[in-house]
């Protein structure tokens, strides 16, 4: 079935090709260039690269290789050789012509170098850290050695300038001491070994690896332009990109996320925040071309830099991988096979050559990684694993062989070769990696941390990029803006204050209140870090004020992608078992996550309370798990207790009837409860109340214990107005205690009696 399903796509590029041939020997009559050889050009390029990346990955391989092989297939390699009229017809070598591809091609090379620091995660360097560093060092200095070795003995004539044999001989140790980040990183999550602790240290060293390598080309590049040892310039090369990495992690990170924050809320066009990006890609380029190294760097640094920005959407981060991916990588990576001409092959002295340099490259790359495994503290399987991995050149020594070439220090023979040994080790990584693996066991302490983690990937909180407050002058506000900030702070999440009290004409008055709610929201954040809790506890807070019609405020702000949106008014309740008018004009233009707040009791007089003790009620729905995970953030973020008790709405009690299953299901869910909880390590006290409406039940526990905050999940239910059902409304008008409610964004249909 999947074979006759490729025979038809197959023949499309043939198609193409044999259509495009006709065309380009017409258009070939005319002088200059042609802008229709250059769209025939990238059409078989991307037609042929991609169907060849869809036969390699379904045959384990990554999709680069595919892409590579459409460039030597296209080629003077086959093509060229077959039919060599037809292949200088559609790729000519006249200057012109040429030029116009590889402007494309040196532009799509910064792209790929963006989305692979947009891939780039710092966390897991820092995470794994000495490990990481020292692996990363044995497993460069190693085939670096053998490379630049390797260089200084190769003969004169695979050389374009035998005088600058030291940047040669630079350009080769760097070729075969960089692995692939990107072919690294698809395997190991490919295998789901990304958050296993031999694959993160994987992709971290491949990391560390790849900017290591970024550095020294840089290096390089500004060696080679100068054509000799110029100390001065060397220096000034390595400060400059000390300088600038200093401070694109200092000042320019905080800049860069001001940017999309601002494109992202302020600019209305299609793709605005796809277009910043790709400015300051553009402008840091810039900057490391004038402090005299190449382009590459500066435009991986900003793929870091906007990888980390904690707003960047995951639809934004598709569109933008998918740009690259779709068009300028099967382009790129064409044009480099056709750079290559493997015919050259045929020399039994270049392919000895060619063989050598790839066992060079994969035994110095292993031995390399291994020994720098072992002096890291893994043991030999994990080694294995660690030097299997890393062997896989892909795409980055392609990169780096045709920057080689573009500046005459690598001639064409030479890139035919090193792009040889790239294909060949890249293709023989994935199953090295696979069977390395698939013989490694799993430790106690490993399978808590994956469980962990992977029941927070379906998780709500851990999910939560964006949270937006709305809140007015009152003291029910305050407690909001205290609720929100302990959420923000687990995470460091970027969080937006909208001051919904006061309208435009009135601002000046207002500001004073929406200065107390930054400082609340960052002062519940320094709880949580004071704490030890959460990844951040600093965040970063922008208030605005209300300029329109509450509806439209809300709607204005609900189109910027926020996940949860906060409410903390000062009335929240209306009579006649409604929700006050305010509160239902925000819902009604807010379709995501809610979370209304009511301060009760103790809050009133203390709305930013030093401790939570938390009630919150279970029964086993979706909603009901979403309450909890938020009550199990809050009660983690700051220092109190926990109480979980189990009821049973209308619909959950019918639809046990007859399942005979009676309190075993019951202490079920109050059991996961306790492992919820005790992910965390926090303190928790389950109660089991049968046989009692739920919202007595809850109103019971209210008065006979301490709590002082009551959390429930609920869900929105469709009808004449806005309600979360006869439960949260009877807790929320009869507890004596404050009550937060968490929806989920969708209304659901319930029937009246059933509410």
């Amino acid at each position: 079935m999947q074979w006759s399903l490729l025979r038809p796509v197959g023949l499309v590029p043939a198609a193409l090709v044999l259509t495009t041939i006709a065309a380009c020997a017409e258009a070939g009559k005319s002088a200059g260039p042609s802008e229709f050889l250059l769209v025939a050009q990238i059409v078989l390029l991307i037609a042929v690269g991609r169907g060849l990346g869809e036969i390699m990955q379904r045959i384990g391989q990554p999709s680069v290789i595919g892409e590579l092989l459409a460039g030597i297939l296209l080629g003077p390699s086959l093509f060229g050789w077959i039919w060599p009229e037809a292949q200088h017809a559609i790729f000519p070598k006249t200057p012109e012509q040429k030029a116009m591809i590889d402007g494309i091609a040196q532009f799509g090379i910064l792209l790929l170098l963006l989305l692979t620091g947009m891939e780039t995660d710092l966390k897991l360097v820092r995470k794994v850290g000495k490990a990481a560093i020292a692996i990363s060092i044995a497993g460069i200095l190693v085939p670096f050695a053998c490379g630049f070795a390797l260089g200084e003995f190769l003969p004169d004539a695979l050389l374009p300038n035998p005088q600058q044999r030291l940047v040669a001989s630079l350009f080769m140790g760097t070729a075969l001491s960089i692995s692939s980040v990107k072919i690294v990183a698809v395997v190991v999550r490919e295998m789901n070994f990304m958050r296993r602790n031999v694959g993160q240290i994987i992709v971290a060293t491949a990391v560390i690896d790849d900017t290591i390598g970024w550095i020294i080309i840089a290096v390089i590049f500004s060696l080679a332009s100068h054509g000799t040892l110029d100390i001065a310039s060397v220096a000034k090369a390595v400060l400059g990109t000390l300088a600038f990495l200093a401070i694109s992690f200092t000042i320019g990170r905080r800049l860069v996320f001001q940017l999309i924050r601002w494109a992202n809320d302020n600019l209305v066009s299609a793709a605005a925040v796809i277009t910043v990006i790709l400015l300051l890609m553009c402008v840091m380029a810039l900057i490391t071309h004038l402090i005299g190294v190449h382009t590459v760097l500066g435009a991986f640094v900003a793929g870091i830099l906007v990888g980390e920005s904690p707003i960047l959407t995951r639809q934004i981060d598709e569109r933008l991988r998918g740009l690259i991916s779709s068009v300028f990588m099967p382009v790129f990576f064409g044009l480099a096979g056709l750079s290559a001409d493997l015919s050259v092959l045929r020399d039994p002295n270049l392919l000895m050559l060619t063989g050598l340099l790839v066992v060079i490259a994969s035994v110095g790359k292993f031995g390399g990684a291994f020994v720098g495994g072992t002096l890291g503290g893994l043991n030999t399987r994990e080694s294995l694993a660690l030097a299997s991995g890393m062997n896989a050149r892909g795409s980055t020594e392609v990169i780096i062989a045709t920057i080689g070439l573009s500046i005459g220090v690598l001639s064409q023979n030479l890139f035919t070769m090193i792009v040889t040994m790239a294909i060949v080790t890249t293709m023989a990584m994935p199953p090295m990696l696979r069977a390395a693996l698939a013989k490694l066991p799993m430790n106690k302490e490993e399978k808590e941390r994956l469980e962990r983690e992977q029941f927070e990937k379906r998780g709500f909180v851990a999910n939560l990029e964006r949270p937006l407050l709305a809140v007015d002058e009152s003291v029910n506000a305050t407690f909001a803006a205290h609720v929100a900030g302990l959420i923000a702070g687990m995470r460091g999440l970027p969080i937006t204050v909208l001051h919904i009290g006061k309208r435009a004409g009135e601002r000046e008055k207002a500001r004073d209140g929406e200065a107390s709610h930054e400082a609340v929201v960052k002062k519940a954040a320094e709880t949580v870090s004071a704490h030890g809790e959460g990844d951040a506890g600093s965040v970063d807070v922008v208030t605005r004020a209300r300029r329109a019609e509450l509806g439209q405020t809300i709607a204005e702000e609900a189109r910027k992608g926020f996940d949860l949106l906060v409410v903390g008014v000062d009335k929240v309740v209306a009579t006649k078992d409604r929700f006050d008018r305010r509160i239902e004009d925000i819902v009604a233009e807010f379709e995501g996550p809610l979370a209304i707040v009511a301060a009760k009791g103790k809050h009133l007089k203390q709305p930013m309370p030093d401790a939570l003790n938390i009630l919150v009620p279970v029964s086993g729905s979706g909603v009901s798990k979403r309450g909890a995970e938020v009550a199990v953030a809050l009660a983690q973020a700051g220092s109190g207790s926990l109480r979980v008790i189990y009821v049973a709405t209308t619909r959950d009690r019918g639809a046990q009837r007859g399942a005979s299953r009676g309190l075993s299901q019951e202490t079920g869910i109050l059991k996961d409860a306790s492992d919820l909880a005790a992910r965390y390590d926090l303190d928790i006290t389950t109660t089991l109340r049968v046989n009692r409406a739920p919202e007595a039940a809850i109103l019971r526990e209210i008065d006979t214990t301490d709590i002082d905050l009551v959390v429930m999940g609920v869900d929105r239910i469709q009808g004449d107005h806005f309600s979360f059902g006869g439960v949260a409304d009877a807790v929320l008008r009869q507890s004596k205690v404050s009550v937060l409610l968490v929806s989920s964004g969708e209304a659901r249909q319930v029937p009246a009696d059933k509410t």
